[in-house]
């Protein structure tokens, strides 16, 4: 009987935080707030699959449901469901359940690992028997996401902070204790061992971050598996097989998607054609570069430049 009262509570509280970011929101798209970390979304349809790349951040579905693959890899989650990122990770995601009647709503909180790291000294749950960020052996392997359960206590403190955007005034002072209490919450619960991997997966210690980081920067030059390996400390076979633990692709997926997705945004957003682009991105040949495309979007660049000119339910992310 107590099990079914807290079922309950837990239901009736997530319904209030639904029916908060709705209210706070209004209509749809990704709203940033008077909290810099803090963004608010709402949708009132389906999307169609959306190629992007996520930020670490935590994410939290109060209505609605988002399918997001990773290299193949699916992870589904809604209302009530946690959604944690901790490097930058090329997806693809889709939006299954949303209606003007029942909008997809999602909390989502810039993650900041310096911070998370600071709670995880703090409450002497680092990795490592002496509270290093680099002891231990669980900073360079595990996937850089993980889906969990909102627990009572995490959601009462994410209400919590919504609700500070109904009285500005109290964010200054309030907003930052809330959110170091969002990473307590997290590390204290059940998936707080996933968390802490997740934490030491991003950081700034872990050489797969430093890899991943050079990746972004300079993802229109060659870059050899030696030279990224150098910067990870480790011989290529070895960050290969890491790199791909936290990414689920190799060093040389993880450029190419993040070419062909920068391509894609050049062709829709600036007067280029294919081979403009394609040379923008580092692709040498142009037939590859359309080669490429096609296998990862479905159609070569300008049919499918013009599919998304014409479909209203299509975006790029």
């Amino acid at each position: 009987m107590a099990v079914q009262l807290n079922r309950r509570n837990t239901d009736e509280r997530l319904t209030e935080f639904a029916d908060l970011i709705e209210h706070l929101t209004g209509r749809d798209g990704s709203h940033e707030t008077a909290i810099p970390s803090l963004r608010l979304i709402r949708s009132t349809s389906p999307t169609l699959p959306v190629f992007t790349v996520y930020e670490p951040s935590l994410c939290i579905a109060a209505r609605g449901t988002k399918v997001v693959t990773l290299a193949g890899e699916t992870y589904r989650y809604g209302a009530g469901d946690c959604f944690v990122v901790s490097v930058d990770l090329p997806v693809t995601s889709q939006l299954i359940d949303a209606s003007p009647e029942a909008p997809y709503l999602c909390f989502r909180l810039d993650f900041d690992l310096g911070l998370a790291l600071d709670v995880m000294k703090t409450t002497e749950r680092s990795v490592g028997d002496n509270g290093s960020p680099e002891a231990g052996n669980g900073n360079l392997s595990g996937r850089g996401l993980f889906v969990g359960k909102l627990e009572p206590d995490l959601l009462d403190a994410v209400t919590r902070l919504v609700r500070l955007l109904e009285k500005p005034q109290d964010i200054p002072y309030l907003a930052p204790l809330i959110v170091r209490e969002i990473f307590y919450r997290i590390l204290s619960g059940s998936e707080g061992e996933a968390f802490r991997r997740l934490a030491m997966t991003g950081s700034g210690s872990n050489r797969i971050a430093d890899v991943i980081a050079r990746i972004k920067r300079d993802f229109a030059q060659t870059l050899p598996i030696e030279e990224l390996a150098r910067i990870a400390h480790m011989g290529p076979s070895s960050l290969h097989r890491h790199f791909k633990e936290v990414t689920a692709m190799s060093p040389l997926q993880y450029q190419k998607r993040l070419r062909l997705q920068e391509a894609r945004r050049l062709l829709l957003t600036e007067e280029v054609d294919a081979a403009d682009a394609a040379f923008r991105v580092g692709y040498e040949s142009p037939s590859q570069f359309s080669r490429e495309y096609a296998r990862m979007f479905g159609l070569p660049p300008i049919a499918d430049i013009r599919r998304l000119r014409t479909s209203p339910d299509q975006e790029i992310g």
